[in-house]
């Protein structure tokens, strides 16, 4: 059984769902760098300690965090930002990374972040939480649809960076 404290849950196996916390930076950092490997990108990430700390816990935060804590480790990230539907007039939750380190991937922690979010979209009444996924990865995409997530077909995504966006400025 599941045991809810607030901004805290213990799932049966002893791990720890909750908001991200200062001191949590260099494990979050472990995961995204995980992560950058897992999606065949290793060199770009850019991110630091310090800016997860200034973006997570600075004086405004644009950024939020779950975490998934296992025996003092942190094993698995939420990291999310708020979106704005101008058609509902609604806020929304953009989940950008999901990532559960390998050796702790099959004991539910994917699914109780996500579930994490959704509950904070129920209690906040945005209608919506959304994320992309690589077209690759099928592991990912099949949890996603034992879950219930549909993909937005007809979408694509489309990014500014670098020479384009400097000179589009």
């Amino acid at each position: 059984m599941n045991q809810t404290t607030s901004n805290q849950t213990t799932l049966t196996d002893g791990a720890v769902l909750r908001d991200a916390r200062p001191g949590d930076e260099p494990g979050i950092l472990d995961c995204i760098r995980a992560l950058a490997v897992y999606e065949r990108e290793p060199e770009a990430v850019e991110n630091t300690v310090e800016a997860l700390t200034d973006s997570l816990f600075g004086d405004r935060p644009k950024v939020f965090a779950h975490v998934m804590e296992r025996d003092s480790r942190i094993v698995g990230i939420a990291i999310w930002f708020l979106t704005y539907s101008t058609w509902t007039g609604r806020h929304g939750i953009w989940l950008e990374d999901l990532y559960v380190l390998e050796e702790f991937r099959g004991r539910g922690y994917g699914k109780a972040l996500v579930s994490s979010l959704a509950a904070v979209c129920v209690e906040r009444g945005y209608p919506r939480l959304e994320w992309t996924v690589l077209d690759w990865n099928a592991p990912s995409i099949a949890f996603y649809r034992s879950i219930g997530a549909a993909p937005m077909d007809g979408w694509t995504t489309q990014r500014l960076t670098g020479e384009e966006l400097a000179a589009l400025a």
